[in-house]
């Protein structure tokens, strides 16, 4: 009897003895699969060779762990690309007024250069510097807005006589450069709940988009639509793609690919933090080369 006894425990430790060793190079499996997913940047999961409940759940709350890791690490590279061409870009749009100031200076030391011709080099490097101060309040404007340092305070703003102020001082531009303008605005509007200066800086972006991008017909439509403010800009482009659309509001996209300075990017970006700060919808549509920016206001 105690020879059975004997020999079935003997059995017993032994299988014991055996489930611990293979739970013990199952560990040691796993602990390898996470230095080779370390080493390689693998998107595999973590698993266990023989089954084992406990172990596996532990597993399943590293493999979540591993997986948000790798989601932050993806985010931190999409970030650092994205600041780093943005900072080529910011580079880039600011050596172009600067060049061109700085040669135009050059010209102008000559002593013999026509009066008349000094004038025109005057008024090109006047251009260029202000070019360039646009480009830095721009950024400087954005910075703060995404910083939270721009502060707004929300008032009644009857959005008609914003808008319809706006277009009267920019007539001439509109007129100037040959735009087939539509305009309908709905009179009698009640007024949102934003602030005023927010309101007449994305009037001013949009209307300066088109004049520097648009060509051909122009429209601009203000009307109620439920218990919402629609503000809608639309022009003709050939600047544009389906590709570059999800971009529009992208800090520092530019539709000038060759990025010669005739725009930075920063304008349509302002526009989209002005618009969310004041709980507004934003969207752009491109269609049969008719670029439309709407925006819906809440009352």
């Amino acid at each position: 009897m105690w020879v059975i006894l004997s020999i079935l425990l003997g059995a017993l430790c032994i299988g014991l003895l055996v489930w611990i060793w293979t739970q013990r190079q199952a560990l040691k499996g796993a602990a390898r699969q996470m230095k080779q997913l370390e080493e390689t940047d693998s998107t595999a999961r973590l698993r266990l060779a023989v089954p084992n409940r406990p172990a596996e759940e532990l597993l399943e709350q590293v493999n979540r762990l591993l997986e948000l890791r790798r989601e932050d690490r993806a985010l931190w590279l999409d970030r650092e690309r994205s600041l780093r061409q943005q900072i080529a870009n910011v580079s880039h749009d600011l050596r172009t007024p600067l060049t061109s100031i700085l040669g135009y200076l050059q010209l102008m030391e000559d002593p013999s250069l026509p009066e008349r011709e000094r004038q025109e080099y005057l008024s090109v490097v006047e251009n260029r510097a202000r070019a360039l101060q646009n480009l830095i309040t721009g950024f400087y404007d954005l910075s703060r807005l995404e910083g939270g340092e721009y502060p707004l305070e929300r008032e009644s703003v009857n959005l008609y006589t914003s808008l319809s102020g706006l277009l009267a001082a920019f007539y001439n531009d509109f007129t100037d450069r040959g735009f087939d303008m539509t305009v309908e605005l709905e009179e009698n509007l009640p007024p949102v709940w934003a602030d005023s200066g927010g309101v007449l800086r994305i009037f001013t972006n949009l209307i300066r988009n088109a004049l520097d991008h648009g060509r051909g017909k122009m429209t601009v439509r203000l009307y109620r639509e439920g218990d919402q403010i629609v503000s809608l800009f639309a022009n003709e482009t050939d600047e544009l793609d389906s590709e570059d659309l999800p971009h529009i509001f992208d800090r520092f996209f530019t539709s000038d690919k060759m990025r010669t300075g005739r725009n930075t990017g920063l304008g349509l970006a302002i526009v989209k933090t002005l618009a969310e700060q004041m709980n507004c919808t934003l969207t752009a549509q491109l269609e049969a080369g008719l670029f439309a920016i709407r925006i819906q206001w809440p009352l």
